[in-house]
């Protein structure tokens, strides 16, 4: 509040409330599954009403909420929900197990737990906290709740909003606290860098308990008054069709997902009148995928990102992509990339380092974790643990993760550039390459490999296909084949996961 005579210039949190404003009868969002559609005063007001209601349980700025639920018209109504109150939005992955879900929720306490009739098991044996189910009657009746919404909380830019957690592969996962600040400046950062307009539409089929599914598209498209289409999983052939369907313009996929959307019947015979941008991201794509694309002239790019900075960074545009294949881009218009060798010195063009960011829309602090904020932030700049470089023109290329680069007899292998060699032989369906530990060299290179089919393919066939593109010391000692590559949540090849598949003698390697 301002005293007497003043204007007040604090900070206005909700968007959503000036967007239903000016736009409210354009749609917001769309139920692909049921086809149910909401316009963005429809959006508002069941934020409102739920706000309304949390207020009467007694929720306050600085809670948490969390929601365990597949994507869900109950993602937008609880997000908002805490952007009007101050209270902390955290979903949840309900591919989790029940102790990994139960060592998130003590370690953030939260007020209320969410969750959909689909994944209720998560949370059954969780008495300790007030619980609310988003897909029963009882919901639909908080959404009507009679009390008209008016925050009397102060709420600030650099207030926490919400609280996404990594997805644990290495260690315990980590809560990545994202403010007020730093979401809105990741997606007005967004609309301004990729020239995303009020006409585009996107399809969300990423999980929205990721940072990917809620931040990298959907909560842009609708600040700038697009329309946001939902699915509740994914379906490569679903996928084309709701593409075409609902006209959309642009969409986001991890890698897994445009390969199976790529080989698909539907791909084949579609030529997506409406989008201009197929996006990847979560990983380095496949040169394989950029093929498919290009054939059939769609505009196809890679993007960077991660949970504690956006996630959006870079920009390319299409018209660049043909001569930088590969490659994420250019810093976008408000935040900074730079690349720093072991020693603490600046990459040359070409060279490869630590990828460092800065800018508004990066995270926080970890949540309960202020030594491992410490590590990460410095002076200013995240320090991602990924390896890029960049050339003479500027544009940048992910390497892999720093943890994952292998040391052999001395010589540095990045995995990614072994995968993208074994990607391109025709009867690879996927591939991933790990250093495994040996005596003589230290590590050595392994590849596991899903072939197209049973037998299309041997370990000294694919050997000979490397050695034609890799030097010597980068091809596979072993080449270890299964039928299908273990995923994230996400849809990421899971490298821990891969180890546990197969002990094998490399004594002879």
């Amino acid at each position: 509040m301002s005293r007497k005579g003043e204007i007040d210039m604090s900070w206005e949190v909700d968007w959503l409330k000036n967007r239903a404003r000016i736009t409210p009868n354009w749609i917001a969002v769309v139920d692909g599954d049921t086809k149910e559609r909401w316009t963005y005063a429809q959006l508002n007001d069941r934020a409102n009403h739920l706000a309304a209601y949390f207020f009467s349980l007694g929720i306050q700025k600085g809670d948490r909420i969390v929601l365990v639920s597949p994507n869900h018209i109950s993602y937008f109504d609880l997000y908002f929900a805490c952007e009007k109150i101050g209270a902390i939005f955290v979903p949840l992955n309900w591919r989790l197990s029940n102790a990994e879900i139960q060592y998130i929720i003590r370690d953030c306490m939260p007020s209320l737990i969410a969750f959909h009739s689909d994944v209720k098991e998560l949370i059954e044996n969780i008495v300790a906290f007030p619980i609310l189910n988003v897909d029963s009657q009882c919901y639909d009746e908080h959404l009507l709740f009679e009390k008209e919404f008016q925050c009397t909380n102060t709420i600030q830019k650099e207030d926490p909003l919400a609280i996404i957690y990594t997805g644990g592969t290495t260690a315990k996962p980590k809560g990545v606290v994202l403010t007020h600040q730093s979401i809105f400046c990741n997606s007005t950062n967004t609309i301004l860098s990729w020239n995303i307009n009020a006409k585009d539409t996107t399809l969300t089929v990423l999980p929205m308990f990721h940072t990917g599914g809620l931040f990298s598209l959907t909560m842009p498209l609708l600040q700038i008054g697009g329309k946001v289409v939902f699915t509740s999983k994914f379906d490569p052939e679903k996928t084309v069709a709701l593409l075409n369907e609902e006209l959309c313009t642009i969409v986001l996929l991890v890698p897994t997902m445009h390969q199976m959307v790529i080989e698909t019947r539907a791909f084949q015979h579609s030529g997506f009148p409406s989008m201009h941008t197929f996006l990847s991201g979560g990983a380095p794509c496949s040169h394989v995928i950029y093929q498919a694309y290009e054939q059939k002239r769609l505009t196809f790019k890679e993007g960077y990102g991660l949970t504690e900075a956006g996630p959006n960074n870079f920009y390319i545009d299409p018209s660049n992509v043909p001569n930088k294949m590969g490659s994420v881009g250019k810093p976008m218009l408000f935040n900074e990339a730079l690349l720093i060798k072991e020693d603490g010195t600046e990459a040359d063009p070409d060279e490869v380092g630590e990828l460092l960011i800065k800018g508004y829309h990066i995270f926080d602090y970890y949540w309960n974790n202020p030594e491992q904020t410490k590590a990460t932030k410095v002076n200013g700049w995240l320090y991602t643990g990924d390896l890029a470089k960049k050339d003479k023109d500027g544009y940048f290329y992910i390497v892999g993760r720093k943890k994952d680069m292998i040391i052999t007899g001395g010589e540095n292998v990045y995995p990614l550039e072994v995968e993208h060699v074994i990607a391109e032989h025709k009867n690879v369906s996927e591939v991933a390459v790990v250093g495994v530990s040996h005596d003589k060299w230290g590590e050595t290179v392994v590849a596991y490999v899903a072939p197209k089919s049973e037998n299309s393919i041997t370990e000294e066939e694919l050997k000979r296909f490397c050695q034609q593109k890799l030097g010597g010391y980068k091809v596979p000692k072993k080449i270890i084949f299964v039928e299908e590559l273990p995923k994230t949540h996400v849809g990421k090849i899971d490298k821990k996961e891969l180890m546990k598949l197969e002990i094998f003698d490399l004594d002879n390697c």
